[in-house]
């Protein structure tokens, strides 16, 4: 489906009826606004309401200290280009920015292993640790990309219908086989071979230098409650990869202005083709009759008249909370409530007086323009830093990633004194399932954590700091509607991926209510910046209204 025109043959009141709409979207996150956007360009009737007075939901920019600092997400780089192109989001106001720097992550001893956009600058900074590792990993980087192509193939598209398989079920079998083919003999063993692995192992066949192991491994667990010795995390490495050009080093790509610049060019996107949104406008309830929805009720008392509903709300939250049990059913009521939501990321924002030293950067700003990681010194040293989260506490010391977009975006900090500068840190395996008072007790044990740890490679980095904003999964929770704080809506293991995404036989955006669909980082490909489960979402609910006028 393409944004760029009307879907053929599907005109405004193709689904409505007399509905004063046509589609409802739940949450204008930017899953959310992308499925508003392309619904709305087709041609459709779109309103989106959404709890907060912003648009974004997790993916914002908001204030601290005077500047403007990244909520949860601090880079963008997952975003699909078809999404950029197809709804024209440049002329929307993104802007993209790409450092030459990815990673920057410094060592114990020292030294630092630095992965650049360009391969040969990767291979030469890791000549430091021996040639054969810089070898290793321009093989290692072409692997990833070709494997983690088939799983782009695989997000591209919706998954099959297992209950009810179809004839378009077969065609999709045959471009997958196409792609998979595409993989050739050697490929194709390997993602087969690979994709239950643990990353620990995947990256423990390519490097022997543990730091460089460990740097590579950290996108495999980055966001989940896995450690680097779960299996399954070499799938979420690949996906991580997949559909953009992350290769080894994962992409690391800024928008001017933060997070926030890529919802608003969505919602501009979606507005100029027509759709509606509307701000603290928080639902209760879908409505439903006769085991259809109807549209949604807003705790301001009024209701909103659709018959198709678009969430962009975590699967969890919308089958337990928002839909009527009876209509859900004991069963399916039961499965949702055991979609494993374990949130264990903190999110601690400083803004700081002046940038950071770091010793193994040297006397070079730039090295700092990318993800810096900390605390990936070994496999061993990551599960190590896990464990204690599966027990309820805090590690002592907790893998940081680290970004300083002032850097690369000094619109952040206008207006602010010269020489402040922002740091977001995403703090990994946090304890998940604390109740929200327990967590209120550890706050700012976090945020003194967060903050000791960063002085292990950036001394006395701690009397910089001017403000501090520690958001714990609790928090990422009660503002950001993320249930358990989990940022992926589920946890991207093999028991929720592709057809399992978010439960088996309802993987293909459509919930078991007629008319419920679900468009949000819970529903296959996942979690990210990449605005395809919204896509994928649309792309549904327009071939159903396609349907529905035969």
């Amino acid at each position: 489906m393409s944004g760029a025109t009307a879907a053929p043959g599907v005109p405004a009141n193709a689904v409505a009826g007399g509905s004063a709409y046509d589609a409802i979207v739940v949450g204008a996150g930017h899953n959310g606004l992308t499925a508003a956007a392309y619904l709305a360009r087709a041609g459709l009737r779109v309103a989106v309401v959404e709890a907060r007075g912003v648009v974004g939901g997790a993916a914002v920019t908001e204030e601290l200290g005077g500047v403007r600092v990244p909520a949860l997400a601090h880079t963008v780089g997952r975003l699909k280009p078809s999404v950029v192109r197809e709804l024209e989001l440049a002329k929307h106001g993104l802007s993209l920015v790409a450092p030459e720097v990815r990673v920057f992550a410094p060592q114990p001893d020292g030294r630092a292993v630095t992965l650049f956009a360009e391969l040969n600058r990767t291979w030469d900074a890791l000549r430091a640790y021996s040639a054969d590792e810089a070898t290793s990993y321009v093989e290692f980087d072409s692997r990833v990309r070709s494997l983690a192509g088939f799983l782009a193939d695989l997000a591209d598209e919706a998954p099959p219908d297992v209950r009810a398989p179809g004839f378009g079920d077969a065609l999709l079998g045959l471009r997958l086989g196409r792609a998979f083919r595409g993989l050739g003999k050697d490929d194709g063993r390997t993602i087969l071979r690979v994709l239950a692995m643990a990353v620990a192992d995947f990256t423990g066949e390519w490097f022997s230098a543990e730091p460089i192991r460990a740097v590579t491994a950290w996108r495999g667990v980055r966001y989940t409650a896995m450690g680097p010795w779960s299996a399954g995390s070499t799938a979420v490495l690949l996906a991580d990869a997949a559909g953009n050009d992350g290769g080894g080093s994962g992409e690391t790509v800024y928008a001017r202005g933060g997070p926030s610049a890529v919802a608003e060019a969505i919602a501009a996107a979606a507005r100029a083709a027509g759709a509606e949104i509307r701000l603290n406008a928080r639902v209760t309830e879908v409505t439903t009759r006769d085991g259809a929805v109807t549209g949604v009720a807003l705790a301001s008392g009024e209701e909103l008249r659709a018959p198709a509903v678009v969430s962009g709300v975590d699967p969890k939250r919308l089958l337990t909370t928002l839909v009527d049990p009876v209509v859900v059913g004991p069963s399916m009521r039961w499965r949702a409530g055991n979609i494993r939501t374990p949130g264990s990321v903190a999110k601690v924002n400083l803004v700081l007086d002046g940038l950071p030293s770091f010793p193994a950067a040297g006397d070079d700003p730039r090295l700092l323009r990318g993800r810096i990681l900390v605390g990936a010194s070994s496999i061993d040293d990551m599960e190590r830093s896990f464990d204690p989260s599966k027990y309820g506490l805090l590690p002592s010391s907790p893998v940081l990633e680290a970004t300083i977009p002032s850097l690369v975006d000094p619109s952040l900090v206008a207006g602010a004194k010269d020489g402040t500068h922002v740091m977001s840190v995403i703090a990994q395996w946090m304890p998940a399932r604390l109740p929200a008072d327990a967590w209120a007790e550890r706050r700012e044990q976090v945020g003194d954590l967060v903050v000791r740890t960063l002085e292990t490679v950036a001394p006395k980095l701690g009397k910089r700091v001017r403000a501090r904003q520690v958001l714990t999964p609790s928090d990422l929770e009660a503002e950001y509607g993320l249930t358990g704080g989990h940022p992926l809506h589920a946890e991207p293991a093999l028991d929720s991926f592709f057809l399992w995404r978010p439960l088996l036989g309802w993987a293909r955006y459509r919930m078991p209510v007629d008319g419920l669909y679900l468009a949000g980082s819970g529903a296959h490909p996942g979690g990210g910046v990449t605005g395809l489960p919204g896509r994928n979402a649309a792309r549904e609910v327009l071939a159903d209204a396609k349907r529905r006028r035969r």
